[in-house]
């Protein structure tokens, strides 16, 4: 394995260094420091026994005795100077006899001291502890510090093989985990590229055992289903578009060329050719503007202007658009609405959703060729717009949104609008953080919504 900047050389080599720093622990505390540790618990020891005697100080010779022994402590109660107890010293190395370090401590104003002193007699450090029971008695209790140099010399040894055994073990351990742990994230960087290409044929493996890894590849999953999605919308939007274009152009040409070579001595026939090619154009303007119009929208280079006004007098203007539908195709549009509904938006903006909602119903309205158009007061403004088509299937529903979607059906040159309405519906409604939706039943029409509830409680409704 190479020694590089991969996870897994990062994982291997912390595991060994966190192993070593365990054995360097262990050679600290069980080696270098073991005899200060020693000492240090000697000390305590003796200053406990020391406590326990004056707690129950009674001058029981018996009772000394016994904590003497149990302790391995030697024991000297001195009184006015004079030694009243002394505990049996042949087998511990006791340091009764020396009378340099009571005198210090007589001569001392403390209560409490503690000596490191060489026995003689052994040759071997000895710890006294001296503590004043009260002005006349004065209790002495000293422990002999056992030499520790073999007990040092046998962990030395079995901590070097200790040392070398784990180090192997950390060696080969570490590199299997650090393998274990790395390899599905290797696994999921060579996905990833494939991603980048646009290869969408696979999946993140999420069966790792290790819940990061698996969250990581559920995101990575769900991120690269949103990416085919939009790449298949992409697709759509660019065949769609370039449908929507191909005929009004085509439709333009050939116009253009009856005009130039069959009709241009008939003003009559010149002129329904000319008509046709202006109408043509429209469509193509029409078509540039909401792929404009959506491109500033999504990209928030487009922003809210909000302002109050009449969202009556607005619907019934937009109405009046339609009055060469009315005329010549007989649509009805029913509206009903309150006499006069004051809402706070974006008033341009507003206008452009309920236009493209009406265009949708239009486009796909009944035989009867109905579009009914609602505004609700209630706790908050609702407007419904209604058409009595065939309907939607409640699978498409979520998906009516996205641009061309009705294009992956059959693709339908609408009467009115460019196959983004909708989108751009979307988009607007989002941007003002209105509720909106659709409901639809097959053979009984559709219904699109919005909602606009005001927090400043600005709208009025008469």
């Amino acid at each position: 394995m190479k020694l590089n900047n991969s996870l897994k050389s990062h994982i291997w080599l912390y595991l060994i260094i966190f192993t070593l720093m365990i054995v360097l622990f262990l050679w600290l505390f069980q080696v270098i420091f073991i005899n200060k540790y020693y000492e240090l618990s000697k000390a305590d020891q003796i200053k406990r026994t020391t406590l326990e005697i004056i707690r129950n100080y009674d001058e029981d010779v018996a009772y000394l005795d016994k904590i003497s022994y149990e302790d391995n402590v030697c024991i000297e109660i001195v009184k006015n100077r004079m030694t009243i107890y002394s505990s049996n010293e042949s087998n511990r190395g006791c340091l009764i006899s020396n009378y340099q370090y009571k005198n210090d401590f007589f001569d001392s104003d403390v209560d409490e001291k503690t000596y490191k002193l060489i026995n003689p007699l052994f040759d071997t450090k000895t710890l006294i502890y001296a503590k004043k029971y009260n002005d006349d008695v004065t209790i002495f209790v000293n422990a002999s510090l056992e030499p520790l140099d073999n007990t040092i010399s046998i962990l030395s040894n079995q901590l070097i093989i200790v040392t070398i055994i784990v180090s192997l073990l950390a060696f080969v351990i570490g590199y299997f985990i650090s393998k274990r742990i790395s390899k599905p994230i290797e696994k999921m960087n060579k996905n990833a590229l494939k991603l980048a290409n646009g290869n969408y044929n696979f999946k993140f493996d999420n069966n790792s055992k290790i819940s990061e890894i698996d969250e990581l590849a559920d995101t990575l999953n769900y991120a690269k289903n949103e990416l085919e999605h939009t790449d298949e919308l992409r697709r759509d939007l660019l065949a769609n578009v370039s449908h929507d274009l191909k005929t009004p152009l085509t439709m333009i040409k050939g116009y253009a060329e009856m005009i130039r070579d069959l009709n241009y001595d008939n003003e009559e026939k010149r002129n329904a050719n000319l008509n046709v090619i202006i109408e043509e154009s429209e469509r193509l303007n029409v078509l540039v503007e909401d792929i404009l119009t959506l491109s500033k929208i999504q990209a928030n280079k487009d922003t809210i202007n909000k302002e109050e006004f009449d969202l009556v007098t607005l619907i019934n203007n937009i109405i009046k658009r339609y009055s060469i539908y009315k005329e010549t195709e007989g649509y009805i549009f029913e509206v009903n609405t309150p006499k006069e509904v004051i809402i706070n938006a974006d008033k341009k903006k507003i206008e452009q959703v309920i236009y493209n909602l009406i265009n949708n119903a239009i486009n796909y309205t009944g035989e009867d060729n109905r579009v009914i158009i609602n505004v609700i007061k209630d706790k908050k403004v609702r407007v419904e717009i209604k058409d009595t088509g065939k309907g939607i299937k409640e699978e498409y529903l979520p998906h009516i949104w996205e641009k061309y979607y009705h294009s992956k059906k059959k693709h339908k040159r609408n009467v009115i609008g460019t196959g983004i309405g909708l989108s751009i519906v979307k988009t607007i409604l989002e941007s003002h953080k209105f509720k909106y939706g659709v409901k639809s039943k097959l053979n009984q029409g559709t219904t699109f919504y919005f909602e606009i509830e005001q927090k400043s409680n600005k709208f009025d409704c008469i």
